[in-house]
């Protein structure tokens, strides 16, 4: 009897006791499913036909990918705000959390060798069309490693084919004047309106008679998306791709979002909405929730394998910070660099009118 004990006692505790070679084991061999399909919310169409499909297929592959780039985006993001209160970060800053579905659901719909430009909400898209977390927080201390060496700041950062955040966007004669444009020479370009609900802190039902902005293009097709799911963006920007590739021209498309932060740090964001309606957004629409909770319903990832991927990305967070704090500043030679295409040299007046600063050729 005290062997059976002994015995039963020995197997329970070699069940509990930890095998960290065979735990990874079991991990990577886990029955996860290679894709899935799911329904997608329909978009609302203007002067189309037909639009996108209501259904998408979502590959292990893909999730896992989507999922990494979002939560980098928000960690990013939460990031700058803790460096712009910790005055690392200075002027304008003007954060994306809440929308990471539009920006990785749209790099997901086109090519690399497409071009994009966009406002002064830049920093998701900084990171989907290539640059890395460094160079866009060292950008935003104004250091030498920033994608423009420090001297762009929140809203003007740079890489191949994509020309950079912009700090005036959507104004309504320059907006309409553009529509015209590329209607009248039939150019390949989406134009997408990042609707989050608020135009700094007005919201759009008390700014706009018509808030359907997807039919603001009049004589342009539109689509209406849901924002806050990537694959939903994803779907509906290959078929606005699809749409100018094929030579018919412009389209709109409006991403139905929501942003957490305010308009800029120096906007709370609660004196014109309710910090209910925020949180209200966050438990329902979330888009990293949204996309989680596909994936582990359905068999793509399992709720510790997508845990491991959130503390992989604080890391890497944490470290692109810490480079981003310590890197030097641009030296007060390279400051006046890259304005003319030539480096003439040239003088420009300080904040005292008597002092004049000569630049270095």
């Amino acid at each position: 009897m005290r062997k059976m004990l002994a015995a039963a006692v020995s197997r329970m505790l070699s069940d509990i006791t930890p095998k960290p070679a065979t735990s990874r084991v079991l991990v990577a061999s886990c029955d996860y499913s290679n894709d899935a399909t799911f329904e997608i919310k329909k978009c609302d169409l203007y002067r189309l036909e037909d639009g996108p499909p209501v259904t998408a297929m979502l590959t292990r592959e893909d999730g896992l990918r989507y999922y990494r780039v979002m939560q980098t985006i928000r960690q990013m993001e939460l990031k700058a705000d803790q460096l712009y209160k910790q005055k690392f970060i200075r002027g304008f800053c003007h954060l994306c959390d809440g929308q990471e579905a539009c920006y990785v659901g749209l790099e997901a719909g086109i090519n690399p060798s497409d071009h994009i430009i966009t406002s002064y909400r830049a920093h998701g898209l900084c990171y989907t069309r290539g640059l890395s977390v460094r160079s866009i927080l060292a950008e935003l201390t104004g250091r030498r490693s920033g994608c423009a060496k420090g001297k762009g700041g929140s809203m003007h950062m740079y890489t191949k084919n994509f020309y950079g955040g912009n700090g005036i966007v959507g104004a309504q004669g320059q907006i309409s004047e553009a529509y015209n444009m590329a209607a009248l020479w039939n150019l390949p370009c989406i134009f997408i309106c990042e609707n989050n609900r608020y135009g700094m802190g007005t919201s759009v039902e008390r700014a706009a008679a018509s808030t359907e902005y997807y039919k603001r293009g009049n004589f342009l097709p539109g689509l209406r998306v849901d924002g806050m799911d990537v694959l939903c963006v994803r779907e509906a920007t290959k078929f606005a791709a699809d749409y100018c590739r094929s030579g018919k021209g412009p389209i709109l498309m409006e991403l139905q979002t929501y942003r957490y932060h305010g308009h800029s740090m120096s906007d709370p964001g609660v004196s014109y909405r309710t910090r209910e309606e925020i949180q209200n957004v966050r438990s329902k629409s979330d888009p990293i929730m949204l996309l989680r909770d596909k994936m582990v319903n359905n068999k793509l990832a399992s709720v510790e394998e997508l845990k491991g991927i959130d503390v992989e990305v604080r890391q890497a967070i944490d470290e692109a910070a810490q480079f981003a704090t310590t890197d030097p500043e641009p030296s007060l030679e390279d400051l006046g660099q890259h304005i003319y295409s030539s480096n003439p040299r040239f003088e420009i007046r300080g904040a005292n009118q008597w002092i004049k600063f000569k630049s270095v050729s």
